[in-house]
């Protein structure tokens, strides 16, 4: 499987995501889904045999990290991607902070 085939499963981009900047365990990523555990662990699985993701064991644990190096110009897009959310998110926030300042309820706590 190609790696945008792969990253297009709206999981496997949130878990890339999850684990871009920092390392975080099996169990850590899979506490953020409203899926089991198992299907968190075959996602990995796809992202780790695909390369997007390294895997450290330490003991019983397992870690996981994006491999962005590996990923190529597919990095870039994910970012960028993430980044433009971010920004219309921060839009949203400001215009709605603006419509209750001019309704006189004053800004959002």
């Amino acid at each position: 499987m190609e790696a945008m085939q792969i990253v297009a499963e709206p999981r496997r981009r949130e878990i890339l995501r999850l684990v871009w900047d920092a390392e975080l365990s099996a169990g850590e990523i899979a506490d953020r889904f409203e899926v089991t555990f198992g299907a968190v662990s075959q996602h990995l699985k796809v992202l780790r045999e695909a390369g997007l993701v390294t895997l450290r064991q330490d003991g019983r644990k397992r870690y996981y990290r994006a491999d962005r190096e590996a990923m190529g110009p597919l990095a870039d897009y994910l970012q960028a991607m993430w980044a433009t959310r971010l920004d219309a998110l921060a839009s949203l926030a400001e215009q709605a902070e603006r419509v209750l300042e001019a309704a006189g309820k004053g800004s959002v706590p």
